[in-house]
């Protein structure tokens, strides 16, 4: 793999996020529950708590539970020997830490936080033994799912985070102009994934979500895991690669070719193309999720090749490589500037080959910026 020191790897790192910035989210997730009805957030550690607060425990037995309620001040339940940690985020200064011992029982710490006959948004990877204690303590409240509650509660990035989301845009497109140069053909599959990874954290990912390189017929299981089949001359090959870089996430695909492809291999990549254009084009404030499924897929449609296109146009990316808003029929959720997502329309022919082409597209005011900006056409590779 060829040694690189383009300018994606020099950039500087962006400004930490602060404790007001963290307060500032707290206040409107409040705010955002009290409008939707609910007596309140609780969020278990994992991205919203990560997104919330800059705290990002290990999830154990133990309760970890941040409470977050209109009017009040954020408080977060933690146990004893965890509040070091937790007293060091970032985001501490701006709520209250509520430790507990082991042997006492955290429910009885939580329940006095919280509304007796309240319903609540829980985090959605909140553990179920949790959520039942607090039940028991409180046979009165209700929950919901904050993805059917709140699913926005992260879904619009202010300028800070479309700054990372940038950066991790930029060094996933520089890892691919770096693949370009490797060679495929006698290679497995799983070699070039791991030169896919690597390129990833020479480029500044801290975190390495997938590494998909589905070649020949591989390519037609949009989430195939990277293999022993080795790449042979004529695969048509998928890359799909992402992760985390400055804490936010990255995911874009291409599809190359091993040596010169066939007329209808290109004829089908260039319909992937034009449906990709179409999804991105689409993108303005006020359309409707769906209206950008709807786009490429009428495209991919009216080549006769409907049928073959067997996934979403698009999810949101940000704190999580896969995250609301999701781009697909009957999500009615109109765009807002400062939303990311991924469109990546695509289409699989069962035992012969796919084709997916995907960027990350941000919401501006008056349209839509690609966060990925390697070419589309399909190259060729050896």
């Amino acid at each position: 793999m060829p040694s690189t020191s383009p300018s994606a790897q020099r950039s500087a790192p962006p400004a930490p996020f602060t404790a007001d910035d963290y307060r500032a989210r707290m206040a409107r997730a409040a705010e955002s529950a009290a409008g939707a009805g609910l007596a309140g957030v609780i969020v278990a550690p994992g991205p919203d708590l990560v997104h919330l607060t800059g705290y990002r425990p290990v999830s154990t037995e133990r309760l970890t539970l941040l409470v977050l309620r209109a009017g009040q001040d954020p408080v977060l339940v933690v146990p004893t020997l965890e509040a070091p940690d937790a007293a060091a985020a970032t985001g501490a200064p701006a709520l209250t830490l509520r430790d507990w011992t082991d042997g006492k029982d955290p429910y009885a710490v939580t329940a006095p936080l919280l509304d007796a006959e309240g319903r609540f948004g829980v985090s959605d990877n909140a553990w179920a033994m949790h959520l039942l204690g607090l039940q028991r303590a409180l046979p009165g409240t209700s929950y919901t799912a904050l993805t059917e509650a709140l699913p926005m509660l992260r879904a619009v990035k202010d300028v800070a985070e479309l700054e990372r989301l940038t950066a991790a845009g930029a060094a996933a497109d520089a890892a691919y102009e770096e693949i370009l140069k490797v060679r495929f053909s006698g290679r497995r599959e799983v070699d070039v994934a791991t030169d896919l990874a690597a390129l990833l954290r020479e480029f500044g990912h801290s975190q390495v979500d997938f590494t998909v390189v589905g070649s020949g017929p591989n390519g037609a299981n949009p989430h195939h895991e990277a293999g022993t089949r080795t790449i042979e001359r004529g695969d048509m090959v998928v890359l799909d690669f992402g992760g985390l870089k400055h804490g936010y996430g990255s995911d874009t695909s291409r599809t190359v070719h091993v040596g010169e492809p066939t007329a209808e291999e290109q004829r089908v990549h260039d319909i992937v193309r034009e449906a990709q254009r179409a999804g991105c084009a689409a993108v303005r404030p006020g359309a409707a999720c769906q209206e950008i499924d709807r786009a490429a897929r009428a495209v991919i449609t009216e080549f006769g090749y409907g049928d073959r296109f067997i996934h979403r146009t698009g999810h949101g990316i940000g704190v999580t490589t896969h995250e609301p808003p999701y781009m697909i029929e009957g999500e009615e959720q109109p765009l807002v500037p400062g939303m990311c997502f991924s469109v990546e329309p695509g289409i699989y022919l069962p035992g012969r080959f796919g084709v997916r082409i995907e960027d990350i597209v941000a919401v501006t005011e008056d349209g839509g910026r690609r966060l990925n900006t390697t070419a589309r056409e399909l190259a060729v590779v050896e």
